[in-house]
């Protein structure tokens, strides 16, 4: 009977220590949804980081349920992760979702990142997109291949430089660099003299051009009394001028009429011209003055009546070189 007993004992002990080894097996595995109910979560992301199943579920900090499983799909550029969600915790639609990691080198879990809570809350069975979580690894290739390409760069600085060493900064170039700027110093040194010289000019002929300056000044006041002086006149005899200026084309009209009756033959111009005969009598007396005001300047009024006088009278045909104009129209 005692035996009995004991064996009771030792096997209500067992179980119960059993029990409580269950129970600290679920604790510390994390798998505290078995003693909630939940509603499920399906979550896509291209990349889980090492998340695990039994991985906590944190909202704002706060363990909300647990990862109850992970799917790569087909295709094997996604994953889908379950999430058992407790009962009684709303994620509204407008929540981020992120795989992040406790601390530096603790377990991966899904947080979730509430907003403006304006959508409408997830229901069983809802999917949603994840953020895949911070890769160590992959930002350190990253910067393996940014330095890469800063050395990369670097040395095609360094290259640069050398050629530009050998092209630009080579010993010619530094010596027609030089000689340029001793010209350039030796330019300078010429138009400070230049200044020098102009400054020693003016100063010493400094009331010379005073003089011609002021010489400048009088004659640019004379001007404008002479300009002012002529549109005195102008205004003064203004009309008297438009009265010449009609008179000068009221006499350039009259002539114009003038030549244009002679041309017509109208008036004794006009008579000679058009009558032949009459102008060659014009002409014959014409030359006959001419030829006795030769005479007559040449051997003076005396000197004329004695040759006129002491020469037998001449006919037409050939008229004597003294003969007057009369004596040409004789027979």
């Amino acid at each position: 009977m005692d035996n009995k007993r004991l064996d009771v004992k030792v096997g209500l002990f067992v179980f119960i220590g059993l029990f409580l080894l269950a129970v600290l097996l679920i604790l510390f595995s994390k798998g505290t949804s078995v003693f909630h109910g939940t509603y499920s979560l399906r979550l896509h992301a291209t990349n889980i980081g090492g998340l695990k199943q039994r991985a906590s579920v944190l909202l704002a900090g706060v363990i909300v349920g647990d990862v109850s499983d992970i799917q790569l799909q087909p295709d094997g550029k996604s994953v889908t992760i379950i999430l058992k969600i407790y009962n009684g915790v709303t994620i509204y639609g407008d929540a981020h979702f992120v795989i992040e990691q406790a601390g530096f080198l603790g377990d991966n879990f899904v947080a979730i990142l509430p907003t403006d809570n304006k959508a409408a809350a997830l229901a069983d069975g809802a999917d949603v997109e994840c953020e895949p979580p911070f890769d160590l690894q992959q930002v350190a290739r990253s910067a393996t291949g940014f330095i890469q390409r800063v050395d990369q760069t670097v040395q095609k600085i360094e290259d640069s430089v050398t050629q530009l060493q050998k092209t630009v900064l080579n010993q010619q170039t530094m010596t027609n660099l030089a000689v340029t700027i001793a010209n350039l110093r030796a330019a300078s040194d010429q138009a400070v003299i230049a200044v020098a010289d102009i400054d020693s000019l003016v100063a010493t002929n400094r009331s010379q051009v005073n003089f011609a300056i002021s010489n400048v000044v009088y004659f640019s006041q004379d001007l404008t009394q002479l300009a002012d002086n002529a549109n005195g006149i102008l205004a003064t005899n203004g009309m008297t001028l438009s009265e010449s200026m009609s008179n000068i084309q009221a006499t350039t009209e009259t002539l114009r009429q003038i030549s244009d009756d002679m041309k017509a033959g109208k008036g004794l111009a006009g008579t000679i011209l058009e009558n032949q005969d009459l102008a060659t009598n014009v002409q014959a007396t014409v030359n006959n003055l001419a030829i006795a005001t030769s005479n007559l300047n040449q051997l003076g009024l005396w000197g004329f009546l004695w040759h006129h006088q002491g020469e037998p009278a001449r006919t037409n045909a050939s008229p004597s070189k003294y003969s007057s104009p009369r004596d040409s129209q004789k027979p």
